[in-house]
């Protein structure tokens, strides 16, 4: 997407599928292409951003009139160095519109205003600020990265009654913010799988990397704190290197046979490339962010034969995400990722808040966001299903909305339950070998 690309207001109207949708999904952004530094830890800093808490809550005309649609907002990673989250999020959220405005909420449309994090804390701070103190939304999808996740909440967000649900952050330092929903579960049960799983195969000492911020750094002191092992080498290292050799000589050197990556896909492929040419041999295990065509594409093959991943996974034999899978392979030629999985039921889960909400105000919204989709309402898989409970008169606590990506129960901390998958590298490909229950 080139720079005018990102300028334009994008309207998708109509009913023929999903490039012509019956709502609208705008995308607009006035910034270049950003680095990385997604889950940076300057996120929650919050600087730049004090005003946010001046912001509208949504109160103020963001629901386009009586008869226009419901206009709510996203922060996502459109360009910077989690874009390839951003493609993915922005293809279930296309499905899922389609899918509210096939049925509509009181007879009326969702749209949903996109602006680019650029994958930066600060880029994420201005697209929120836009969003809530401009645009008025009451209610904020966002973001990917954890450290822009933080920084908008602590710098927009907080203290304001805006509704903010995160499509894709697992960093363990969102529990500590209960006001900050999230639908991806948090890293701590990766970090958990991840001991385990490495001490069943066999070794008692790990060498491990860690990219240098909030994400990389939580995740691991979470792997470090449920590990039995010896650790022989636990080091971070800085985004965006066009090298990591000292890196992985040092992994080398530490003695350890198994080795963990925390880190992000262009990072860990020019790890893995050195790791490669240098002959050094070793058992690759990984955090869900080292996962990616990228790093298929970016590799030479053989290189990461029998590497582990733990990954957050939607529950793949359920009726309703096959379902969600197919439509999505029929429209894009793919099958999803559970980032596009977990895109779509924040779009779903909003809806079902705005319908069963008094009024679309940031404080009505709070009162049912975690109810729509609570354990003790009527189990139902689809928009269509439980927006007729509440067209019938039922409210927010009769309704138990299961996301394709899984139960949607938030706990007291905002953090769902979730599933975890277990991938293995076979010839240069991904296989899911099983699965876990965060």
């Amino acid at each position: 997407m080139d720079l005018t690309d990102r300028r334009t207001l994008l309207k998708l109207t109509g009913g023929a599928g999903v490039a012509a949708l019956a709502g609208c999904l705008s995308t607009t952004d006035d910034g270049e292409d950003g680095s990385d530094g997604s889950d940076g830890s300057d996120g929650s800093d919050g600087s730049d951003g004090s005003d946010g808490e001046d912001g509208s809550d949504g109160e103020d005309g963001s629901d386009g009139g009586d008869a226009g649609p419901y206009e709510i907002g996203m922060v996502d990673s459109l360009t910077g160095s989690l874009s390839a989250f951003g493609e993915r999020n922005q293809r279930g959220v296309e499905l899922a519109l389609q899918r509210v405005n096939d049925v509509g909420i009181n007879g009326r449309e969702l749209d949903l205003i996109v602006e680019d994090s650029e994958s930066e804390n600060q880029g994420g701070i201005a697209a929120a600020q836009k969003l809530v103190n401009q645009d008025g939304v009451p209610f904020l999808i966002g973001a990917v990265g954890s450290g822009v996740s933080l920084a908008i909440y602590e710098s927009v967000v907080q203290d304001t009654d805006v509704v903010q649900l995160s499509q894709n952050s697992t960093g363990l330092d969102l529990t500590n913010f209960p006001g900050l929903l999230r639908m991806s579960p948090s890293g701590r049960s990766q970090s958990l799988a991840l001991a385990d799983i490495i001490a069943d195969d066999g070794y008692d000492e790990v060498a491990i990397t860690y990219v240098n911020n909030d994400y990389g750094q939580s995740l691991t002191d979470a792997f470090v704190n449920a590990w039995d092992g010896d650790i022989a080498y636990n080091n971070p290292h800085d985004q965006e290197q066009q090298s990591y050799s000292s890196v992985v000589s040092e992994m080398n050197s530490s003695g350890a046979d198994a080795w963990l990556f925390i880190t992000y896909q262009a990072e860990f492929a020019t790890m893995v490339n050195e790791v490669y040419s240098s002959g050094y041999d070793a058992q690759f295990y990984g955090a869900d962010s080292v996962s990616g065509d990228n790093v298929i594409e970016n590799t030479p093959e053989g290189s990461m034969e029998g590497m582990k991943i733990v990954v957050p996974s939607a529950p793949v034999e359920e009726e309703n995400y096959q379902a969600f899978a197919d439509a999505f392979e029929s429209e894009y030629g793919q099958q999803p990722t559970s980032w596009a999985a977990y895109a779509y039921d924040c779009v779903i889960n909003a809806a079902l808040a705005v319908q069963a909400a008094d009024e679309f105000t940031g404080s009505a919204l709070q009162d049912t966001v975690r109810r729509v989709s609570g354990p003790d309402g009527e189990e139902v898989t689809s928009f269509e299903a439980a927006s007729q409970i509440l067209a019938d008169g039922g409210g927010p606590d009769d309704v138990d909305y299961q996301g394709v990506s899984g139960p949607i129960d938030f706990d007291e901390n905002g953090d769902p339950v979730g599933f975890l998958q277990v991938l293995e590298v076979q010839d240069h490909d991904y296989e899911g070998i099983d699965f876990v229950e965060g």
